[in-house]
Protein backbone atom coordinates (compact mmCIF):
# COMPACT_ATOMS: atom_id res chain seq x y z
CA UNK A 1 0.00 0.00 0.00
CA UNK A 2 1.50 3.54 -0.65
CA UNK A 3 0.51 7.08 0.55
CA UNK A 4 1.11 10.40 -0.10
CA UNK A 5 4.86 11.28 1.08
CA UNK A 6 5.47 12.72 3.87
CA UNK A 7 7.54 15.52 4.13
CA UNK A 8 7.49 18.20 6.66
CA UNK A 9 10.47 19.38 8.53
CA UNK A 10 11.40 17.77 11.49
CA UNK A 11 11.90 19.60 14.50
CA UNK A 12 13.62 17.63 17.26
CA UNK A 13 13.01 18.19 21.06
CA UNK A 14 16.69 17.97 22.75
CA UNK A 15 17.28 16.45 25.88
CA UNK A 16 17.95 19.34 28.67
CA UNK A 17 21.38 19.40 30.58
CA UNK A 18 22.21 16.79 33.36
CA UNK A 19 20.57 16.86 36.46
CA UNK A 20 21.72 15.47 39.41
CA UNK A 21 22.90 11.77 39.56
CA UNK A 22 20.29 9.53 41.60
CA UNK A 23 22.36 6.87 42.87
CA UNK A 24 20.41 3.79 42.67
CA UNK A 25 23.01 1.23 44.20
CA UNK A 26 23.49 -2.57 43.16
CA UNK A 27 27.02 -3.94 41.83
CA UNK A 28 25.69 -3.72 37.81
CA UNK A 29 25.05 -0.14 37.90
CA UNK A 30 28.08 1.02 40.02
CA UNK A 31 30.04 -0.55 37.46
CA UNK A 32 28.61 0.46 34.59
CA UNK A 33 28.51 4.07 36.04
CA UNK A 34 31.96 3.63 37.03
CA UNK A 35 33.09 2.87 33.22
CA UNK A 36 30.61 5.36 32.14
CA UNK A 37 32.18 8.41 34.18
CA UNK A 38 35.42 7.49 32.62
CA UNK A 39 34.16 8.02 29.59
CA UNK A 40 31.93 11.24 30.27
CA UNK A 41 28.95 9.10 30.43
CA UNK A 42 26.74 10.15 33.18
CA UNK A 43 25.58 7.41 35.91
CA UNK A 44 22.46 5.91 35.13
CA UNK A 45 20.05 7.92 37.33
CA UNK A 46 21.15 11.06 35.71
CA UNK A 47 20.21 9.76 32.20
CA UNK A 48 17.12 7.84 33.06
CA UNK A 49 16.38 11.92 34.83
CA UNK A 50 17.43 13.23 31.42
CA UNK A 51 15.74 10.65 29.04
CA UNK A 52 12.40 11.28 31.26
CA UNK A 53 12.92 15.12 30.49
CA UNK A 54 13.48 14.31 26.66
CA UNK A 55 10.02 11.93 26.19
CA UNK A 56 7.82 13.63 28.69
CA UNK A 57 6.39 15.82 26.04
CA UNK A 58 6.35 12.84 23.59
CA UNK A 59 2.41 10.95 24.90
CA UNK A 60 1.05 14.91 25.04
CA UNK A 61 2.40 15.64 21.46
CA UNK A 62 1.13 11.93 20.24
CA UNK A 63 -2.28 12.57 22.03
CA UNK A 64 -2.87 15.84 19.78
CA UNK A 65 -1.86 14.37 16.48
CA UNK A 66 -3.87 11.52 16.81
CA UNK A 67 -7.16 13.71 18.14
CA UNK A 68 -6.53 15.55 14.90
CA UNK A 69 -6.81 11.75 12.56
CA UNK A 70 -7.22 12.24 8.71
CA UNK A 71 -4.77 14.78 8.51
CA UNK A 72 -1.37 12.61 7.51
CA UNK A 73 -3.14 10.33 5.16
CA UNK A 74 -2.07 7.48 6.98
CA UNK A 75 -1.71 5.05 9.87
CA UNK A 76 -0.25 7.28 12.40
CA UNK A 77 3.04 5.86 14.09
CA UNK A 78 6.06 6.37 16.59
CA UNK A 79 9.34 5.57 15.21
CA UNK A 80 12.11 4.47 17.69
CA UNK A 81 15.71 3.50 17.72
CA UNK A 82 16.49 0.48 19.58
CA UNK A 83 20.14 0.65 21.44
CA UNK A 84 19.82 3.03 24.23
CA UNK A 85 16.70 4.19 23.19
CA UNK A 86 13.99 1.35 23.29
CA UNK A 87 16.61 -0.63 25.15
CA UNK A 88 19.58 0.33 27.90
CA UNK A 89 21.84 -1.25 25.67
CA UNK A 90 24.65 0.63 27.48
CA UNK A 91 23.47 0.26 31.46
CA UNK A 92 21.39 -2.82 31.09
CA UNK A 93 21.69 -4.92 28.14
CA UNK A 94 18.45 -6.44 26.88
CA UNK A 95 16.12 -4.07 29.66
CA UNK A 96 13.20 -1.57 28.70
CA UNK A 97 14.30 1.85 28.99
CA UNK A 98 11.14 2.60 30.82
CA UNK A 99 10.47 6.25 29.66
CA UNK A 100 10.23 4.83 26.09
CA UNK A 101 8.44 2.21 26.80
CA UNK A 102 5.69 3.60 28.68
CA UNK A 103 5.92 5.99 25.45
CA UNK A 104 5.92 3.00 23.04
CA UNK A 105 2.47 1.33 25.50
CA UNK A 106 0.74 4.48 25.35
CA UNK A 107 0.72 4.33 21.73
CA UNK A 108 -0.16 0.88 21.23
CA UNK A 109 -2.81 1.54 23.48
CA UNK A 110 -4.31 4.45 21.30
CA UNK A 111 -4.03 2.64 17.98
CA UNK A 112 -1.12 3.89 17.09
CA UNK A 113 2.05 1.73 15.04
CA UNK A 114 4.77 0.86 16.83
CA UNK A 115 7.99 1.12 14.61
CA UNK A 116 11.59 0.63 15.03
CA UNK A 117 14.70 2.05 12.69
CA UNK A 118 17.99 0.55 13.51
CA UNK A 119 21.22 0.81 12.31
CA UNK A 120 21.56 -3.18 13.19
CA UNK A 121 21.67 -4.60 10.14
CA UNK A 122 19.48 -7.88 11.73
CA UNK A 123 16.18 -7.78 13.07
CA UNK A 124 16.13 -11.02 13.94
CA UNK A 125 17.42 -10.93 17.18
CA UNK A 126 16.35 -7.44 17.60
CA UNK A 127 12.82 -8.51 17.59
CA UNK A 128 12.88 -10.83 20.08
CA UNK A 129 15.18 -8.66 22.56
CA UNK A 130 11.93 -5.89 22.02
CA UNK A 131 9.32 -8.01 22.87
CA UNK A 132 11.07 -10.06 25.91
CA UNK A 133 11.34 -6.64 26.90
CA UNK A 134 7.95 -5.71 26.86
CA UNK A 135 7.65 -3.70 23.88
CA UNK A 136 4.59 -4.10 20.99
CA UNK A 137 6.50 -4.47 17.68
CA UNK A 138 4.19 -3.80 14.64
CA UNK A 139 7.53 -2.92 11.77
CA UNK A 140 11.04 -3.32 12.23
CA UNK A 141 13.54 -1.34 9.88
CA UNK A 142 17.35 -2.10 9.40
CA UNK A 143 20.18 -0.71 7.89
CA UNK A 144 21.81 -2.73 4.86
CA UNK A 145 25.64 -3.53 4.67
CA UNK A 146 27.35 -0.55 3.24
CA UNK A 147 25.05 1.51 4.39
CA UNK A 148 25.25 5.32 6.29
CA UNK A 149 23.61 5.45 9.62
CA UNK A 150 21.83 8.25 8.40
CA UNK A 151 21.19 7.32 4.97
CA UNK A 152 19.63 4.08 6.12
CA UNK A 153 17.39 5.40 8.93
CA UNK A 154 15.42 7.99 6.18
CA UNK A 155 15.06 5.42 3.61
CA UNK A 156 14.08 3.37 6.34
CA UNK A 157 11.10 5.88 7.49
CA UNK A 158 10.43 6.26 3.41
CA UNK A 159 9.38 2.97 3.40
CA UNK A 160 7.01 2.63 6.10
CA UNK A 161 5.96 6.05 5.14
CA UNK A 162 4.99 4.35 1.49
CA UNK A 163 3.76 1.27 3.22
CA UNK A 164 1.09 3.96 4.78
CA UNK A 165 2.23 4.88 7.79
CA UNK A 166 2.22 8.54 9.40
CA UNK A 167 5.23 9.10 11.50
CA UNK A 168 4.32 11.25 13.68
CA UNK A 169 7.16 11.11 16.41
CA UNK A 170 10.54 10.08 16.09
CA UNK A 171 11.96 9.12 18.91
CA UNK A 172 16.08 8.60 18.92
CA UNK A 173 19.44 9.34 21.00
CA UNK A 174 22.05 10.26 17.88
CA UNK A 175 21.90 13.12 14.91
CA UNK A 176 22.13 10.58 12.79
CA UNK A 177 18.54 9.22 14.38
CA UNK A 178 17.26 12.94 12.32
CA UNK A 179 19.36 13.28 9.62
CA UNK A 180 16.73 14.04 6.93
CA UNK A 181 13.00 13.38 6.61
CA UNK A 182 9.71 11.68 7.11
CA UNK A 183 8.76 12.09 10.05
CA UNK A 184 6.50 14.95 11.52
CA UNK A 185 8.46 15.62 15.20
CA UNK A 186 11.79 14.82 16.79
CA UNK A 187 12.01 13.71 20.09
CA UNK A 188 16.08 13.15 20.79
CA UNK A 189 17.73 11.34 24.21
CA UNK A 190 21.11 12.85 25.32
CA UNK A 191 23.72 11.22 23.95
CA UNK A 192 25.96 13.06 25.73
CA UNK A 193 28.09 15.09 22.79
CA UNK A 194 28.33 11.32 21.38
CA UNK A 195 30.06 9.45 24.16
CA UNK A 196 26.50 7.08 24.75
CA UNK A 197 26.32 5.80 21.42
Amino acid sequence: MSSKKFRMAPFAVLAALALPAVSLGGAATAQAAQAGQSRGVPDYGTWQADVQKAVGPAIPWLRDRTGKAGKGGGKPAVVLDIDNTALETYYHEGRANKPVLKVAQWAHEHDVAVLFVTARTSSSSARQQLRDAGYPVDAICTREHGEEKGEGKERCREELTQDGYTITANIGNRPTDFEGRYYEKGFKLPDYDGRLS
